[in-house]
């Protein structure tokens, strides 16, 4: 065994290699530290481009979806006036019957809403789901439930040109109230604010996203004692992918007209799948509600308003907290946004976030639960090169 005097003149024999090899450590030290600075420089502006791409995607259609939707419009209108009537028109007034919404204009999601619900429900031949959609997508969407009836249930297409009492100006107020973003400011979003006008023969209604699954029967969500309030949905803090968010994330509550009239720390909700008591919502005029704080968003410049934020100032004190086996969300933030075992218990699952799974960057372990409700073999979809 070396003795510590050996060991002494070996460190010094290694010391003295080193210093002919490296004559300057201070300036090596000084370049390792440069080649890491720009190393990490160059992995963040790369990230940055990749969440810009992704979210590039999400708000653009795509070639296939584009395809579609041209395709069912051209078929559309070859067919004669009283050929272009969905059938069962009477039953969709009918308030003995369980009423799901759609805002959407995508059509391929609204099928795989739609399919999913009534091979869900115990009893679809109760069912009748209200489409809304923009008058450009009108024909495509009517199309598209003509040649694919969601039997036994029942569809009805409705445009936002049907809905005169809207303002003139809806949708530059939207422009103004909440920028640019087209997710935000699209009317198809906002228009879920005007529930009690758009079925003004319901007393209750249940809206679902057009990027859900239905994995369970949801009649029984028309049979939950709201004790009250307007809106049934589930809560998001205390657990979940951001169990700290809270309403002070989603709004400037320092803004003179909002301090002191809601705690901050108050539990958001999801939008995607809520019940709506609408006679609750016409007694209490929260459609005016609503009117109010998109107008105090258009005035601001501390805070915009997306669907969301409204959402939680109009409906607060208004809701209902739902168990949260019925709303199941994240499958569309990441491979890490909900367990497996949480997704065959959920009743709808979400696919909120940018990686929707009818696109190409979809998470592949999630976006098997929403491609089963497709056919890929329909002539269409392979005509437009959609596929798994």
């Amino acid at each position: 065994m070396p003795s510590a005097l050996q060991r002494m003149r070996a460190m010094e024999a290694s010391l003295s290699k080193a210093g002919r090899a490296y004559p300057d450590c201070a300036a090596m030290a000084t370049n390792l530290r440069t080649m890491a600075y720009n190393s990490e420089e160059q992995l963040r502006a790369q990230s940055h481009q990749v969440s810009h791409l992704v979210h590039l995607a999400a708000g653009t259609i795509s070639k296939g979806l584009h395809c579609l939707s041209m395709q069912l419009t051209s078929r559309y209108f070859g067919l004669r006036p009283e050929q272009r009537e969905l059938p069962k028109k009477s039953r969709t007034r009918r308030a003995d019957l369980y009423h799901l919404a759609i805002f959407s204009d995508n059509i391929l999601a609204c099928s795989v809403v739609i399919k999913s619900a009534v091979s869900s429900s115990a009893d679809p031949s109760k069912l009748v789901i209200h489409v809304v959609t923009d008058s450009l997508n009108f024909p495509a969407m009517t199309m598209w439930f003509l040649m694919n009836p969601p039997r036994p249930a029942s569809v009805h297409v409705a445009s936002t040109e049907d809905f005169a009492w809207l303002p003139v100006d809806f949708g530059s107020q939207l422009r103004r109230s909440v920028g640019v973003n087209p997710r935000f400011v699209s009317p198809l979003n906002h228009l879920r604010f005007y529930l009690p006008q758009i079925f003004p023969f319901l007393g209750k209604v249940l809206l679902l996203d057009h990027d859900v699954v239905v994995r369970k029967d949801l009649r029984p969500l028309w049979r939950v004692n709201l004790k009250g309030k307007v809106n049934g949905a589930v809560e998001t803090c205390g657990g979940g992918s951001s169990p700290s968010l809270r309403l002070e994330s989603f709004v400037d509550l320092s803004d003179p007209a909002l301090a002191g009239a809601f705690d901050p720390k108050s539990c958001p909700w999801a939008f995607g799948m809520n019940i709506f008591d609408l006679d609750q919502w016409r007694r209490r005029g929260l459609t005016e509600v609503y009117q109010k704080w998109l107008q105090l968003a258009a005035e601001r410049t501390s805070w915009k308003a997306g669907t969301l934020p409204l959402g939680l100032l109009t409906f607060y004190n208004h809701t209902r907290p739902l168990a949260r086996r019925w709303h199941l969300l994240g499958l569309g933030r990441g491979a890490d946004g909900a367990a497996r075992a949480d997704v065959e218990r959920a009743a709808v699952i979400h696919y909120d976030g940018s990686l929707k799974p009818w696109l190409e960057v979809a998470v592949p372990r999630y976006r098997g639960y929403w491609a089963r409700f497709v056919d890929y073999g329909h002539p269409l979809l392979r005509q437009c090169n959609i596929h798994e």
